[in-house]
């Protein structure tokens, strides 16, 4: 089955650049979600992501993780 989704240009091209020159998109978003170690994805994504407000950004991975417990 084929999904189509919409991301922000500026995260295409951050993708862009942890992307492998033969994979596809699909490849890619599969090996990131598959990383035994998240700690890992994220030293890779380090220099391709900014975050320009750390509080609002923890505040939302805590609701998140609130929201999908049970």
């Amino acid at each position: 089955m084929v999904k189509t989704i919409t991301i922000r240009d500026e995260v295409y091209k951050k993708l862009l650049t942890v992307k492998k020159k033969d994979e596809s998109f699909s490849k890619l978003l599969e090996r990131l979600a598959e990383e035994r170690n998240p700690t890992e994805t994220l030293s890779r994504l380090r220099a391709t992501v900014e975050f320009t407000d750390k509080e609002k950004l923890l505040s939302e991975i805590s609701t998140r993780r609130a929201e999908r417990r049970p």
